[in-house]
């Protein structure tokens, strides 16, 4: 029995948990590379890894030491592949952990941004936390007094969050300041 458009009464959409995604991966990539270019064939731990996405030619491991329907379902223990269908290919979900969180931008873009609505942020506020951008305006301001690095010029302004940073690359040292922009300073007597 095939379903029609008239039998749906209502889709639910809901966002899934980091657990839940990660149950769904068959695998975590590793490496960057897709096709080796001498073999024409996907590297180990990458976008297409044969071991986590699956086989490219069907029932047969990459190692080439399984091959036919009788192996089905066998993982092979030299190449990690499961001999199986080269269908599920376009079915099986890798995984790459990321060194910090991301928004995707479904939520983060469009004219009623759902992430926003929800945290009660602004759409701008919340682009600013996604991207990391410091919010300067708020942030204490520093004067370089001294500085061992041709980088780092004394009398150059620093923000808080870029001392915090430079600081442990660099040696230097700074005093608060007061920034006075974005009003330019005016003498209004000559001299």
């Amino acid at each position: 029995m095939a379903i029609s458009g008239d039998d749906i009464k209502k889709i639910r959409l809901g966002l899934a948990s980091p657990e839940e995604i990660l149950s769904w991966s068959k695998g975590e990539v590793t490496n960057s590379e897709t096709i080796n270019y001498r073999t024409h064939k996907p590297e180990r731990g990458g976008l297409y890894a044969e071991e986590i996405f699956g086989p490219v030619n069907d029932y047969e491991c990459a190692c080439g030491k399984y091959k036919g329907r009788k192996y089905e379902g066998i993982t092979c223990e030299k190449c990690g592949v499961t001999v199986t269908s080269s269908e599920v290919r376009r079915v099986n979900m890798g995984h790459i952990r990321l060194a910090s969180p991301v928004v995707h931008f479904w939520y983060l873009k469009g004219v009623a941004s759902p992430l926003s609505r929800l945290l009660g942020l602004k759409r701008r506020d919340l682009r600013r936390i996604a991207y990391y951008e410091p919010d300067t305006a708020r942030e204490e301001v520093f004067i370089v007094t001294q500085s061992s690095s041709p980088k780092i010029k004394v009398g150059e302004i620093l923000h808080q969050t870029e001392v915090r940073i430079l600081s442990s690359i660099f040696s230097f040292q700074v005093e608060r300041a007061v920034l006075v922009e974005p009003y330019p300073v005016r003498a209004e007597a000559p001299g």
